[in-house]
């Protein structure tokens, strides 16, 4: 069944479908990421209410990140047995609501618990987004496509926390909440009405299941998959680090407002991911055409890079000097960002491709609730410019698995080779 066929009943999908989807989510992925970062831009305001520590603040960031995990890794389950349009549409109605819900606390205690019901939420997405975009998009563009879509995180994490600073600074921090989950119920009922499953894997999700290995011995049965986690492990928890602090640790240098921080400390991240991730995607595919492993060689690139334009953080004592760091050392990791789904769909077939990334996801995000942490402590002893450039040894780590795996990941390559396109 191609794209442009359909079962009796259902809407004919013209060629221009797979492009129109990706659209969808990425208005999606810009509202998952808006909703998760408005805590980051709102930090300061909280801290005051609630009276609370470095730690305590951060422990806010870190339970949402390692819900996640766990929740990304169980959900992705469904991603590669039930309709990928449902899980994305039904995760989305949810995570919205419990945002707006985060208006409602009243302790930190509370503030915890509902964060924690927005990570559940929010982790339905990514697994099934990114299968069902390879579902629609054959290997000639499917990097491009998954590296687009991409964008729309940084897009919404730096469109998120400027808003939600702005609206902040006017009307308090629960207001953002409220208003963010408005925009993802009305996003929920655009995708009822026009988000699609591939006819292939709607076919499959409907047939009884494939016999031989399930998607997760798969996944764990290919060892340059793991390393893929090994290495979404260390490369999220650096950047979460720099991340979750920068606002904050613009604010309180520089005794700036929200917004104002928020514009340097998070927008300058988010500009250069949405710049980059694009180019990511494209060098990726550009080397892939000349080596097996070209989008692997990108994540090392992109990862190396991150980590040596993050080092002049410590001597950097303006909002200008700082943004400009943040801008360049993200540039490097928007490359990373670029073809790390793409890169981990080269590795796995495509019935495992939403169990590959629930659990590159899983991993990936008990790093990023790590590292808040790791910061909030190194900065109390060293300063907090120090406890973020410290962090660029993570991804050094990570440049040195990727070059070490090399064999493994060409024959892992050679043996998933790219099936057929569904459109």
């Amino acid at each position: 069944m191609t794209a442009t066929t359909a079962p009796h009943g259902r809407l004919a999908l013209g060629s221009a479908y797979p492009w129109l989807a990706l659209g969808l989510l990425w208005c999606c992925a810009l509202l998952n990421s808006a909703d998760r970062s408005i805590l980051v831009a709102v930090m300061p305001q909280i801290r005051d209410e609630f009276h609370l520590s470095p730690t305590l603040l951060a422990l806010i960031t870190s339970v949402f990140f390692w819900v996640y995990a766990v929740a990304a890794f169980i959900t992705s389950r469904l991603g590669d047995r039930a309709r990928r349009s449902r899980v994305i549409m039904w995760g989305l109605a949810f995570w919205s609501i419990a945002t707006g819900l985060v208006s409602l606390s009243a302790g930190f205690a509370m503030l915890i618990g509902l964060r924690a019901m927005v990570a559940v939420g929010e982790a339905t997405y990514y697994p099934s987004a990114t299968a069902l975009i390879s579902d629609w998009h054959p290997n000639r563009t499917r990097g491009r496509a998954l590296s687009l879509h991409q964008t729309g995180v940084f897009a919404g994490a730096g469109l998120g926390s400027l808003a939600a600073g702005l609206i902040a600074d006017r009307m308090g921090w629960r207001a953002p909440f409220l208003i963010f989950a408005v925009a993802g119920g009305v996003m929920a009922l655009v995708l009822m009405r026009l988000l699609k499953d591939a006819p292939a894997h709607e076919a499959q999700a409907a047939a009884a299941p494939a016999a031989g290995s399930g998607p997760l011995s798969t996944v764990l049965a290919t060892r340059s998959a793991l390393a893929l986690c090994a290495v979404f492990f260390l490369g999220n928890a650096a950047s979460n680090g720099v991340t979750v602090w920068a606002p904050t640790f613009v604010h309180d240098k520089l005794h700036i407002n929200l917004a104002q921080s928020a514009l340097w400390g998070s927008a300058t991240i988010n500009i250069a991911g949405f710049v980059f991730v694009p180019l990511g995607g494209m060098l990726a595919d550009a080397l892939s055409i000349r080596s097996k492993i070209g989008r692997f060689y990108t994540l090392a690139i992109g990862l190396g890079l991150a980590g040596l334009l993050l080092l002049p953080l410590l001597a950097a004592n303006s909002a200008l000097m700082v943004g400009l760091v943040l801008l360049a050392s993200s540039a490097g990791k928007g490359l990373f960002d670029g073809c790390i789904y793409a890169a981990m769909h080269d590795v796995v077939p495509a019935r495992a491709r939403a169990t590959a990334v629930g659990l590159m996801t899983m991993t990936g995000f008990v790093g990023a609730g790590l590292a808040p942490l790791f910061v909030a402590q190194m900065g109390q002893l060293f300063g907090m410019a120090a406890a973020m450039t410290s962090v660029a040894g993570l991804y050094f780590g990570a440049v040195l698995i990727l070059l070490a795996c090399r064999d493994m990941t060409r024959n892992a390559i050679l043996d998933h080779e790219p099936e057929p396109a569904a459109a």
